[in-house]
């Protein structure tokens, strides 16, 4: 059973890290279901740089879908540059309901290896850039009655990484806060969840810290069909870590050889990275 496009005429979403991989998927996605979409990151010219995309071609990719976008260049490490981007989308589209913490740095290393300044990286990209935008956006969020944020982070169940202490801290962080906003929140119409895939995607990051082989990876496309389905949810569903195929089953997906790589069933490479005990129902 394929899973069902929710209709998101009338919704904006502002996403972080849109320049390509799982972010750009997903406003594409979104675009795809009706969605205004705001893209934000760091890249607005890859003439000079060995990756391709910028925000301002997912943006206009996401306009061919017949969807409003608007490009927004952001550090998440700069409180003001939040703020600002926070206010523009606002004064751009009028209302934003949705909210997608997706961007986040990537560093596979040992303690004794890994610097302090990348751990601050670290810290700052993804634990302090998603408290960051939540923040900013939580005051318009009440004001216009509810929205949704959504934060690609893993369920919070290791109590230990070795090899990726500093990179697990961070993620496990951005579901924390998420998941702490939840509480927070409750009763103000506005829900926080976090999603986060089973097996590894395959992105730029993946293949350059060696995480599988293609075997055991999937398409960014399962993560951009989770948080549709999440999106397709009531208020009333939020304070929880979910991991995209448990949310895709129970949307009534049963196929998911469409989001492999290769032929086969991957292994569950994101899952025990931050849950060794993992198993697939």
């Amino acid at each position: 059973m394929a899973l069902a496009t929710p209709d998101l005429s009338g919704h904006t979403a502002f996403i972080t890290g849109t320049t390509r991989g799982i972010g750009k998927r997903i406003a594409l996605a979104l675009a795809e279901a009706g969605c205004n979409v705001v893209s934000t990151g760091k890249t607005v010219d890859d003439s000079d740089s060995d990756l391709d995309g910028t925000i301002h071609e997912t943006a206009a990719e996401c306009e061919e879908r017949g969807v409003d976008a608007h490009a927004i260049q952001l550090n998440l490490r700069d409180e003001e540059q939040v703020e600002a981007a926070a206010a523009e989308a606002i004064d751009v589209f009028g209302e934003v309901d949705i909210v997608i913490n997706n961007a986040s740095a990537i560093q596979m290393a040992s303690v004794e290896e890994l610097p302090a300044n990348r751990f601050d990286l670290l810290t700052d990209v993804n634990i302090r850039g998603t408290y960051l935008t939540c923040r900013a956006f939580i005051p318009h969020l009440k004001e216009i009655g509810g929205g949704q944020i959504l934060t690609n982070a893993p369920p919070v169940k290791m109590d230990r990484a070795p090899g990726e202490a500093a990179y697990a801290w961070s993620k496990m962080g951005m579901t924390f806060v998420t998941l702490s906003l939840a509480s927070e929140l409750r009763g103000t119409g506005i829900s926080a969840n976090s999603f986060w895939p089973v097996t590894a995607i395959d992105t730029r990051a993946t293949r350059y810290f060696g995480m599988g082989t293609e075997d055991d990876w999937r398409s960014p496309v399962i993560v951009a069909d989770t948080v549709l389905e999440l999106l397709d949810r009531d208020e009333e569903f939020t304070g929880n870590a979910v991991y995209d195929e448990d949310v895709l089953r129970e949307a009534g997906v049963t196929d998911f050889e469409r989001y492999n790589c290769t032929e086969g069933d991957p292994t569950p490479l994101s899952a025990q990275l931050f849950d060794p005990d993992y198993e697939r129902p």
